[in-house]
């Protein structure tokens, strides 16, 4: 009977020995962008919280939190108001021009970081 108590009594301190794992802290700026880009991306929660490096749980802990009141994740186009799809299509249009105008000038600073062929070497 000893032999089966000492077992016993060697597995809850083997089990006793387990530590906790660590929480990740996030901090709330980091919880709030990842809402944000939660609620404004057509990409399914898990991708999104693989990508970010956190659990789909805390992604959906934090929409319940910092998300707007009422929105689901598979929400419709109709849902947004009109004033709201307006200003998304100029802010992508914006952001596209953007992008162009920094391509151009990457490409301007490339040409001119080029040693020219005209230039002499003193």
């Amino acid at each position: 009977m000893d032999m089966v108590g000492g077992e016993i009594a060697t597995y809850k301190s083997m089990s006793m020995e387990k530590t906790k794992r660590e929480k990740k802290r996030y901090s709330e700026e980091f919880r709030r962008n990842a809402v944000a880009l939660m609620e404004s991306s057509e990409e399914p929660l898990a991708k999104i919280a693989e990508q970010l490096g956190v659990s789909h749980w805390n992604l959906r802990d934090w929409r319940k939190q910092y998300g707007k009141a009422g929105t689901g994740r598979k929400v419709g186009k109709a849902a947004g108001s009109k004033e709201e799809a307006s200003e998304l299509v100029r802010l992508r249009r914006e952001n596209e021009s953007l992008k162009a105008r920094c391509d151009v000038l990457k490409k301007a600073l490339g040409i001119l970081a080029e040693p020219s062929g005209n230039a002499t070497r003193a």
